[in-house]
């Protein structure tokens, strides 16, 4: 990444600085000072300074922002989830100099060279899939084409990417179906298959695999995608020291009407005026350690949830690593199915 794209030095007017943050598409710009970042101007400030009448020809410190959220070296597995948290765009990366080192910007799929984790993969693909009827009824969900591949080789790509090429598909609901698929065609990743013969939800089928792993694994959901640094979600799984990790987006709701808070007394307190809520939300992403199969009893229908919040009353540690809500796309209902297709850019 060329930082130079995103800062500027102290003294430069405030119409080159708004030509630079055009040229970047990024909407801000860094200011520096001797080579040492100290502080930040959005579009947003430029524009409320225009509106103000300001003299576009001051130098930018005149409406930089010198208190800044950044991130200093070697914490750079949290940049995401701190954006998320912060509800910034952008966060730098300071070394011992106060220097920007690096640059994340949020929502932005990572494009340089993922680190290669080689761990395996398993996706939940039994279900019935009946929100998705009348689709489902012919196709298993597995299979519901997004564009010119299905959800399911859109899943194995992001992995893919990762160096995890070893993917296990716990099956149920049409399973010839999917085997076919996947064994009649020149697949280029590596996939088997565990045959659930009863319904056992989401925790009672990772059972079935109680032999198969001895380290590490992801486990995802069969109709959701996540865009992310995925070798940032397994670091903050490890560093944790987690049996288990959630990966969860963090949704912000604006309530559209006025709210009125009262007492016990029906006393009125306060009013807010169309409030924002967050919710942090459960995407149907996993990582796991073995040890958590063992603790699913046998033959029983179970959902992974149930299990996870007994992990919880016992003291286990179960973490969450945040995504923004713009980078998960649930297609388990027909509208959000086409929200999909809709930021993959397919039909």
């Amino acid at each position: 990444m060329k930082l130079d794209k995103y800062c500027v030095t102290s003294e430069v007017s405030i119409l080159e600085a708004m030509k630079k943050i055009n040229n970047n598409a990024k909407g801000i710009i860094y200011i520096t000072e001797k080579g040492k970042a100290i502080g930040v101007v959005t579009d947003g400030d430029i524009r409320r300074y225009i509106l103000s009448k300001g003299d576009l020809e001051n130098s930018i410190h005149v409406i930089m922002n010198k208190s800044f959220i950044w991130l200093p070296r070697g914490k750079e597995e949290s940049a995401q989830a701190t954006m998320v948290e912060k509800g910034i765009s952008s966060l730098p990366v300071l070394d011992e100099n106060h220097q920007i080192i690096r640059l994340y910007f949020r929502n932005e799929r990572v494009k340089e060279e993922k680190s290669k984790l080689n761990i395996p993969v398993v996706i939940m693909a039994g279900g019935e899939g009946t929100r998705l009827h009348p689709y489902t009824q012919i196709l298993p969900k597995p299979l519901i084409p997004i564009g010119n591949s299905t959800i399911t080789e859109h899943i194995m790509e992001r992995f893919s990417e990762y160096g995890c090429n070893d993917f296990t598909m716990i099956v149920n609901y049409k399973k010839n179906f999917i085997k076919s698929y996947f064994l009649d065609y020149d697949c280029k990743y590596n996939v088997s298959f565990v045959d659930e013969e009863k319904f056992l939800g989401t925790g009672g089928g990772l059972k079935l695999l109680e032999l198969k792993y001895g380290s590490t694994f992801f486990m995802t959901n069969c109709d959701i995608l996540v865009e992310g640094d995925y070798s940032q979600i397994l670091d903050y799984h490890k560093k944790n020291n987690n049996l288990i990790t959630m990966v969860c987006a963090v949704k912000n709701v604006m309530i559209p009407y006025g709210t009125v808070e009262v007492n016990e007394e029906g006393k009125v307190t306060g009013l807010k005026e169309k409030p924002k809520m967050s919710f942090i939300t459960n995407t149907g992403m996993y990582v796991l350690e073995p040890e958590f199969i063992h603790r699913i009893p046998e033959n029983t229908f179970i959902h992974i949830t149930d299990l996870i919040q007994q992990c919880i009353d016992e003291g286990e540690n179960v973490g969450v690593y945040k995504i923004d809500e713009e980078n998960w796309m649930d297609m388990g209902q027909l509208e959000e199915l086409e929200k999909m297709k809709r930021k993959l850019n397919v039909e």
